[in-house]
């Protein structure tokens, strides 16, 4: 038995009172020798034996009673049967289920995973339940409610298995309030199951106020148990795919991968990597010293100018669901480019800057009007370059559209401030650089992305670039690089299957060196290569986050011998031509857990009953029993208010029990 305000305990020595009181009272009386009282006492002395057992029956009531009070303002809580009997049972009981892939990590020294213990304790705590409740599972895949007949065979549902999704907590909660509104639901209570991750949980997403705020609304009551299954697990890596280009020289081909590995521990050591290409299976030994490594690997292709696919899988540890990751390539594809500005010079080195191979020869990118580029023809671009006052009205729409099929587009300075914004990000004012101190890059990112190493571990000589003038980014999302000061150089922003960046300079002279080539040409090539998967038959998904239309699609699953789910499980499927990677969201290999107190925090006004799984032994979750002590109490102070009655008065011999009426007196001078 535990207790939920545990301080009040240290009033347990109150118990002692009534017996401190009673000898008290002893000391007060006390026994003088008396001839008289001699035949009294031999009287009474038979009389004794019961007075005393009375007395001790009192100061026996009176000591439960003060240790019942304590007991009962400490709020205590009793798991398995006793817990469950003695709460009182609420007309509906929501079971919200944290299916996420970081909830397949196993116990410490136990067989079975987070998932599969939360299982086993909320099936066995419903069972008390099931005849008088009503049972409602809402896992976080679906989050859609589910009825529940039967809670022993809970963990035998298809509803309950595991997945490679993440879990959106504040939507689960709010799936669980919807339901109560449909259903009419009297007491309710909502017991969450989960790891606390925090990306998981959102602790900052401002749905949090919104619903506790309306449950705690509701005309009936609302409870709230957390089953934390927080443990600290064993050594465990995990593995993610960052980015997948093909590339092609000549008649030869190669695809490059660039990976994050992941641990737990911090000691060196040798990890066998198993490289499957097309089915071909190898090992390759990735040595890590720290807790985090970006690999990266060219896989040749030889003469193939078809697409394929791939995987990368670490050996087994304590979570088998983050061990693996999947990628897929498409066939060589035309690349093509576009530059719209209205600015010559400017123009003519990203003409050429983004020019692309075209049958052994190097065609230029073709410049267009920002006046005309509403109607110009980008069906087979895979890059727009854009130097202008940011979009807006139908032409931004068109660049909406062209990232989210997969393009590629870079914003460069207009020269001057405007109101405009795209997706939240803006142009600030221009910036000029003095005499004595340029702006300089010191910071990007070398293993990713425009700015990263070449083939051949190479960095690209952007330190040495010098900027006259800059225009400052707002609204940034991800910096990829960034000035000496903290301004950022270059920023990049997803946007369904694409990605867009902001630029700070421009290659003219007045602005800065970027003209001369050694940054700003493989910085285009390889936004010209990254935005082809617009043009592939091939594409990437999050795992639990693909479109209704893709869900609609037939799928096959080309990695396994055992179809998949491809709304819950990741891998590699076939729709007709059509490949498609789906990977489980990266955001399940971040380690950072919520605290537990600031997960009751955010259920603001509602009762919040906390339970921490420590351990693969308990068995059942607790329930609050200090209605039992109150009533308890009551009892006690209720024999004890018997007890302490004075006996009725037994009549003396030769007195009636019989009341008679008074004579009157007869007056005076009369005779009787």
């Amino acid at each position: 038995m535990t207790f939920l305000q545990p301080i009040v305990l240290w009033g347990l020595p109150l118990i002692l009172l009534p017996i401190v009181i009673h000898l008290i009272n002893r000391l007060r009386h006390r026994s003088r020798a008396w001839a008289a009282m001699r035949f009294l006492v031999a009287a009474t002395r038979s009389s004794m034996g019961h007075n005393k057992l009375r007395q001790i029956l009192i100061l026996l009531l009176r000591t439960l009673a003060v240790l019942t009070l304590v007991l009962f303002l400490g709020r205590p809580l009793a798991g398995g049967w006793l817990g469950w009997a003695l709460a009182p049972a609420p007309d509906a009981v929501l079971l919200l289920l944290d299916r996420s892939a970081s909830m397949e990590t196993r116990l410490p020294s136990a067989p079975i995973s987070r998932r599969e213990q939360a299982v086993k304790l909320l099936s066995d705590s419903a069972k008390s339940f099931e005849e008088t409740t009503h049972l409602v599972l809402i896992e976080s895949a679906t989050r859609a409610p589910q009825d529940l007949h039967n809670v022993a065979h809970l963990a035998e549902l298809p509803s309950v298995a595991p997945t490679d999704t993440a879990a959106d907590i504040p939507a689960m909660a709010q799936a669980a309030l919807n339901w109560m509104i449909e259903n009419h639901a009297g007491g309710t209570e909502i017991w969450i199951a989960s790891d606390l991750q925090r990306s998981n949980w959102l602790p900052d997403d401002a749905r949090w106020r919104t619903v506790t705020a309306q449950l705690a609304a509701l005309p009936q009551k609302v409870k709230v148990r957390l089953l934390a299954v927080d443990q600290r697990p064993e050594a465990n890596r995990s593995i993610s795919i960052k980015e997948v280009l093909r590339r092609q020289r000549g008649d030869q081909g190669q695809v490059q991968i660039v990976a994050d590995l992941q641990r737990t521990a911090t000691s060196p050591e040798s990890v066998p990597l198993e490289f499957n290409l097309d089915g071909a299976r190898a090992q390759i030994e990735v040595a890590i010293d720290g807790q985090a490594l970006r690999w990266r690997h060219n896989a040749p292709l030889g003469a193939k100018l078809s697409g394929g696919w791939g995987s990368l899988e670490l050996p087994a540890d304590a979570n088998r669901r983050d061990n693996a990751a999947f990628f897929v390539f498409g066939s060589p594809t035309p690349l093509r480019a576009s530059v719209v500005s209205a600015d010559a010079e400017n123009g003519r080195f990203f003409r050429f800057a983004a020019s692309a191979s075209t049958n052994g020869l190097r065609e230029a990118a073709e410049l267009t009007t920002p006046s005309a580029a509403q109607n110009a023809d980008w069906a087979q671009n895979t890059l727009l370059i854009w130097q202008d006052a940011l979009p807006e009205g139908a032409t931004a729409e068109r660049l909406r559209a062209f990232i989210e099929e997969g393009g590629a587009v870079v914003f460069f300075p207009p020269g001057r401030a405007g109101g405009q914004r795209f997706e939240g990000s803006a142009w600030g004012e221009v910036e000029s650089a003095t005499n004595e101190r340029r702006f300089r890059v010191i910071r990007w990112d070398e293993d990713q992305g425009p700015l990263a190493r070449s083939d051949e571990g190479l960095s690209l000589p952007l330190a040495q670039t010098t900027f006259d003038r800059r225009e400052g980014i707002t609204g940034q999302k991800n910096v990829l690089a960034a000035f000496d000061d903290g301004a950022p150089f270059v920023t990049r922003q997803a946007l369904g299957k694409g990605e867009f960046y902001f630029c700070a300079s421009l290659p003219a002279k007045d602005w800065s060196n970027l003209g001369d080539g050694p940054v700003l040409v493989p910085m285009l090539q390889r936004l010209l290569l990254a935005g082809s998967r617009r043009l592939q038959t091939v594409s990437s998904a999050v795992c639990g986050e693909l479109s209704a239309v893709d869900q609609a699609r037939r799928w096959e699953t080309v990695d396994s011998t055992t179809p998949k789910d491809i709304r819950t499980q990741a891998g590699v499927y076939r729709s007709g031509e059509r490949l498609l990677a789906v990977n489980r969201p990266t955001s399940e290999d971040e380690p950072e857990i919520l605290d537990p107190e600031e997960a009751r925090r955010l259920f603001g006004a509602l009762p919040v009953q906390m339970w921490q799984d420590r351990g693969a032994q308990n068995s059942q979750l607790q329930g609050e029993i200090w209605r039992a002590f109150l009533f308890a109490l009551l009892v006690f102070l209720l024999l004890e208010g018997v007890l302490i009655l004075p006996p009725r008065p037994r009549p003396t011999a030769g007195e009636s029990t019989v009341p008679t009426r008074a004579t009157p007196s007869a007056p005076a001078g009369k005779a009787a």
